[in-house]
């Protein structure tokens, strides 16, 4: 008796008992992702219109109520954050140093992760100048300096230190800190040896770092001792005398019996 050649199950019958069997769920996700996705992109629209509506506050604010306003109302924003840098430079211009401070040190609690966080500590270290308290600011720009070492801020940090240390009559810390820019940085055009891979950073403050070197007086060697004028030689090296000799005093005659 010939036997009936076995059933091969086709794709689409497969499909089809998956289907019936869990459409309920495909259904339920693929309404998830609908929805998903509409609110991403209802959350962009709104993201994108409040920022805009920050920056064009920002761009109108004049006085310090309206920088603070734009803090306020728009945090989060780019425009919101830069509204703190603003402020602060305000206030510096009106010579509202503590002031000015207070506001730097609240942008970099608040985002402490942000690009402009090492430019608002060198804000911040400037206003201490200006304030007269150089050993804190000596201190912010060696954290800075030292932190942010390869960003345009290391070098800034580091040749702000210089006029600080001349003014304490620290010549040697300002002649090694510009030597050190020296070799850790270059100026713009230096080119690296043929082979040689050159990490270091094209950066303008070199070109003052030498000036600061040019300016700086060399250290004083140590001059050799005069000998006093008192002082006479000895007898076997002196030199001859120029003047002529006395003529030796005459003999005695002997007396006539």
């Amino acid at each position: 008796m010939p036997t009936a050649p076995p059933t091969e199950t086709q794709p689409s019958v497969e499909a089809r008992v998956f289907w019936l069997r869990y459409q309920k769920q495909i259904a339920v996700a693929l309404v998830i992702i609908v929805l998903g996705m509409i609110g991403f992109a209802g959350y962009r629209f709104f993201q994108n219109r409040r920022n805009d509506s920050a920056a064009e506050a920002l761009g109108g604010a004049k006085s310090q109520h309206d920088y603070e306003q734009v803090i306020e109302q728009y945090s989060g924003t780019p425009a919101g954050t830069s509204a703190y840098l603003l402020l602060a430079q305000k206030l510096r211009e009106e010579e509202k140093f503590t002031e000015a401070n207070g506001t730097l040190q609240k942008f970099v609690e608040k985002y402490p992760a942000h690009d402009l966080v090492p430019t608002a500590q060198l804000a911040i270290a400037a206003n201490l100048e200006s304030l007269g308290k150089e050993d804190e600011a000596l201190a912010i720009y060696q954290q800075v300096a030292a932190k942010y070492a390869n960003t345009y801020c290391g070098p800034l940090a580091m040749i702000s230190q210089v006029p600080i240390l001349k003014a304490k009559n620290r010549q040697a810390d300002a002649r090694r800190i510009c030597e050190e820019m020296l070799t850790k940085y270059r100026m713009p055009g230096q080119q690296a040896a043929e082979g040689v891979r050159d990490d270091r950073m094209e950066t303008v403050w070199v070109g003052e770092a030498m000036r600061q070197l040019r300016s700086m007086k060399l250290p004083e060697q140590a001059k050799p001792a005069t000998p006093a004028a008192n002082a006479t030689a000895p007898a076997m090296i002196a030199a001859p005398s120029t003047a002529p000799a006395a003529p030796p005093p005459p003999a005695p005659t002997p007396k006539k019996p």
